[in-house]
């Protein structure tokens, strides 16, 4: 510990002026009586305790009558708990302007998604597809129909639009139908992409979204010299995968195991990512999926749950299951998981990642569906095969619905500033700023949390949405208490693997042998 000197002719009254020595601790108290409450929400947690989070996300965990103590001002600063609620930023007992200054540092890291603004350009080359999921979130069409392909046109005028964006970092994602069913309009994308950038020296980033059926060793060795990324579709065993994703010949599995062999040993390993989606069937193999990823080397998967949009509500799949039959198999995968990571084969759950991260570090993550203000059109925006601009995914997914009320504009009638600087934008990122909800405004897990203001107007008829009885709330509280109780009653390897989702860092040993330890 370092002294701070004293002005000349002063006297330092935290140094003994006989000895030069450091003063007890009592000495270092606030000389006045008092502190002050920064902002902070707060929640039963259980029995005796109350959870406190303030705004930029750090939390606290205080027993009852602590927390009566804390509120009333009448909380000793002889506390060890006071001075963790100091260091975290829930009192003040000096000036209150050092503690605002340090939150707004820390709430400017938080909202650091919003430099930049839009990253995420989802180009969407194609509604033809050559399966027929009963879960599809978007109206494909048959392999034949061509008239759904996206023009060589429109992909130009989508990419200068894009490029308007100021963000220094451009993820292009290309999604279908099956995108891979219009190769050429994703080698066009591509290649404008990267001479326009020749002079604009942005970070460029290209994805596939696919079920990798079609891919051909052509797609391949362009895929390789462009450092294209895939994310392909895998639900799960042969046989669930097979009955989520029906195509002629029922060997969607066959085929995309073989494809995806193929494009590992031609882009690497780490250069293929899959997703799986949640369905009726899937809810009673938790175990079974997570195996079957692991198996197949995968380091990570991501429990995704079904959407109301497109095909899966014509056919009824969105509505086949509620949302705690969803939660029941999220938990019992993820306790899967953790098993798996104790036998020393590191596997992660992404969306407990997403949301590990939001709780245990400073920094924004760039999931769209968890912003405050949302992502939509902020973060992430969508290009239709046909020119039209919209919000999000979800919001042409909408659109192909009949519903057309988050269609920011055209690539082919409208500019940059009428797209992004229009009323449909403006109305959603006012109506999604979680600070200013009711529901949300007071929730003690805001800062972990975010609006998806689309979801909303689908299952409730207005962007902001009753949170009691929203879907969204319901699941996101319920896996963030099931996480803040894993961090909070766990076993120390829990802990520690946790930690180490959001951090990166590992410094728990790994029990056990077995399997092989994957990065």
């Amino acid at each position: 510990m370092w002294a701070t000197p004293a002005a000349p002719g002063a006297v330092d009254e935290k140094v003994s002026p006989m000895t030069g020595k450091f003063l007890p601790r009592e000495s270092y108290l606030p000389n006045r009586p008092g502190y002050q409450l920064l902002p902070f929400r707060f929640e039963r947690w259980s029995g005796d305790e109350i959870l406190l989070v303030n705004d930029v996300g750090e939390l606290v965990f205080l027993a009852a009558d602590l927390f009566a103590a804390l509120v009333a001002h009448r909380l000793e600063p002889r506390e060890t708990t006071y001075s963790e609620l100091k260091a975290k930023h829930f009192l003040a007992d000096t000036s209150p302007s050092v503690p605002i200054d340090l939150l707004a540092t820390k709430y400017r890291t938080k909202k650091s998604f919003l430099d930049g603004f839009t990253k995420l350009h989802l180009f969407v080359v194609t509604l033809r597809c050559d399966h027929s999921c009963h879960y599809c979130q978007v109206s494909r069409v048959n392999e034949a129909r061509s008239k759904f392909d996206m023009s060589a046109e429109t992909a130009e005028r989508a990419v200068d639009l894009m490029f308007c964006s100021p963000s220094r970092v451009l993820k292009v994602e290309i999604q279908g139908g099956e995108p891979l069913l219009a190769f050429e309009r994703i080698q066009q994308i591509v290649a404008l992409c990267e001479e326009r950038n020749v002079h604009e020296g942005r970070a460029l980033e290209f994805v596939i979204a696919t079920n990798l059926v079609p891919l051909s060793d052509e797609m391949l060795e362009f895929m390789r010299q462009h450092s294209i990324l895939i994310s392909m579709s895998l639900d799960g065993p042969e046989l669930l995968h097979n009955k989520n994703r029906p195509r002629k010949g029922n060997d969607s599995y066959l085929q995309v195991l073989r494809n995806l062999t193929r494009a590992r040993e031609v882009l690497a390993h780490d250069r293929v990512s899959a997703v799986m989606t949640t369905t009726k069937e899937s809810l009673g193999c938790p175990t079974e999926i997570v195996d079957e990823y692991v198996r197949l080397g995968f380091v990570s998967i991501f429990l995704r749950s079904i959407s109301p949009y497109g095909y899966a509500v014509r056919t009824g799949e969105a509505l086949r299951y509620e949302t705690d039959q969803f939660l029941a198999f999220y938990k019992a995968a993820l306790d899967h998981i953790i098993e798996i990571n104790r036998r020393g084969i590191n596997f992660v759950e992404v969306y407990a990642q997403i949301l590990l991260t939001r709780i245990l570090t400073p920094f924004a993550t760039g999931y769209v569906d968890l912003q405050s203000p949302a992502g939509t059109g902020v973060g992430a925006v969508a290009y239709n095969y046909d020119g039209g601009v919209y919000a999000s995914d979800e919001a042409r997914m909408l659109a192909a619905m009949g519903d057309e009320s988050f269609r920011l504009g055209s690539v082919h009638d409208n500019s940059y500033e009428e797209i992004f600087g229009g009323e449909t934008l403006r109305a959603l990122i006012a109506g999604s700023v979680l600070e200013t909800l009711p529901g949300c405004a007071d929730c003690a897990f805001l800062p972990f949390c975010g609006a998806d203001p689309v979801f909303h107007w689908r299952t409730q008829g207005d962007i902001v949405g009753h949170r009691p009885t929203s879907a969204f709330c319901v699941k996101n509280m319920a896996i963030l208490r099931h996480l803040l109780g894993l961090l909070r009653n766990g076993d120390s390897f829990v802990r520690d693997l946790l930690t180490s989702w959001a951090t990166g860092i590992r410094s728990h040993p790994v029990a056990g042998a077995e399997g092989v330890a994957r990065p």
